[in-house]
């Protein structure tokens, strides 16, 4: 396929992507505006007016902020992709390091550098949502400290599994031939299902602190209704996720039943 008509058709496909999420954003928009001063029938008795509109307006301006990420994101793929942005960082990187690293360090700086800074361009409205509309509607208990805390919590995690799984994967791209793709993925899959041993036995911890349910009305509910659906539990924590946000809050995570 040439050049160009690949380019025509990733630019199209990027476009067409685009207008569908922000049609389906407006449309949302708009039935959650029609309907902000109208309790359904359903939760008249359990919720308030005020309420009501509170999630109304809040629900609003998560989808308002949800379009500028997605044009954000949209302009920032077409800086690393057509406009050059991409290939700009990998001379800049090959001039930069010594061809004496070897070119796994190489590769691996790039990946990391394009990482950090794709974060970089997206924190603005990260933080623009915490601090802005989550504050505004009583829902942000973040604090900049915080913030700066897990930043680089998740940077020192994020380094020590990404990096030894991306260099696994480029060596299987140099090395297993034809069917790369076919190991690199089932790597990528072993991966995925020890994260899900992993990650709550060492790396939730380091984020938040787990406690054991100490409440034995709400532990016997929540373990009668496991009973009726077959599933196995090693374990119900109260998680101090409210330093974070006021949203109620759970989540169970493992592997298997």
């Amino acid at each position: 396929m040439p050049s160009f008509t690949f380019t025509l058709l990733f630019a199209s496909a990027l476009c067409l992507s685009v207008l569908v999420k922000l049609w389906l954003a407006s449309r949302q928009i708009q039935c959650v505006a029609l309907r902000r001063n109208e309790v359904p029938a359903a939760f008249v008795d359990t919720v308030s007016p005020r309420a009501h509109q509170k999630a109304a307006d809040y629900t609003i301006a998560k989808a308002r902020l949800s379009m500028l990420t997605t044009l954000w994101g949209a302009a920032i793929l077409l800086a690393w992709t057509l406009l050059g942005g991409l290939n700009f960082l990998n001379g800049w990187l090959r001039e930069t390091i010594h061809p004496s690293w070897g070119p796994m360090a190489y590769q691996l700086s790039l990946l990391m550098c394009f990482t950090l800074l794709s974060s970089l361009l997206e924190a603005p409205f990260d933080l623009y949502g915490t601090f802005r509309i989550e504050q505004q509607f009583g829902f942000n208990r973040m604090t900049w400290r915080l913030v700066l805390a897990d930043t680089i919590k998740g940077l020192v995690v994020g380094a020590m599994l990404g990096l030894p799984l991306a260099a696994l994967v480029i060596g299987l791209m140099a090395q297993a031939g034809a069917m790369w793709w076919l190991w690199a993925w089932v790597a990528w899959s072993g991966f995925s299902l020890l994260m899900m041993v992993v990650y709550p036995l060492f790396i939730a911890p380091l984020f938040n602190r787990f406690e054991p349910l100490g409440d034995e009305s709400i532990k016997l509910r929540v373990e009668a209704l496991m009973k009726r659906c077959g599933f196995a539990s090693k374990g119900l924590f109260v998680m101090d996720g409210s330093k974070r946000s006021a949203h109620a809050n759970a989540y169970f995570t493992g592997f298997g039943a």
